[in-house]
């Protein structure tokens, strides 16, 4: 029986912050990478805005090589309050509520 499957949702731990993506431990055994396009829905600019180096986040696995004890991560999976379907019907649906909330963000830091 394997260790880890496709679908699983575990905890890890951020040990490192790129930027095309974050680094985490799974366990003594197992480390893995998020990519800057499994972090979030909407754009991401820098990484540090979802996730920082120490903190355990909750993230779901997309693949599993055992042979290197190597994880491959999304959290944006996790996020799913809207469908965001394929192609580009989902961006011409999602994009004003994109745009809102980097509004939103823009507004509360000025």
């Amino acid at each position: 029986m394997k260790k880890y499957n496709v679908g699983d949702i575990i905890k890890v731990k951020v040990t490192a912050i790129k930027n095309y993506g974050a680094f985490v431990i799974v366990d003594k055994d197992y480390s893995g990478l998020i990519h800057i396009s499994e972090i979030s829905n909407s754009f991401v600019k820098d990484i540090r805005d979802y996730v920082n180096v120490n903190k355990v986040i909750n993230a779901k696995i997309l693949a599993v090589d055992d042979d290197k004890k190597q994880i491959t991560l999304s959290i944006k999976d996790l996020q799913n309050n809207l469908n965001y379907p394929q192609g580009f019907k989902g961006l011409q649906n999602n994009l004003n509520i994109w745009i809102n909330e980097k509004l939103s963000e823009i507004h509360k830091n000025t």
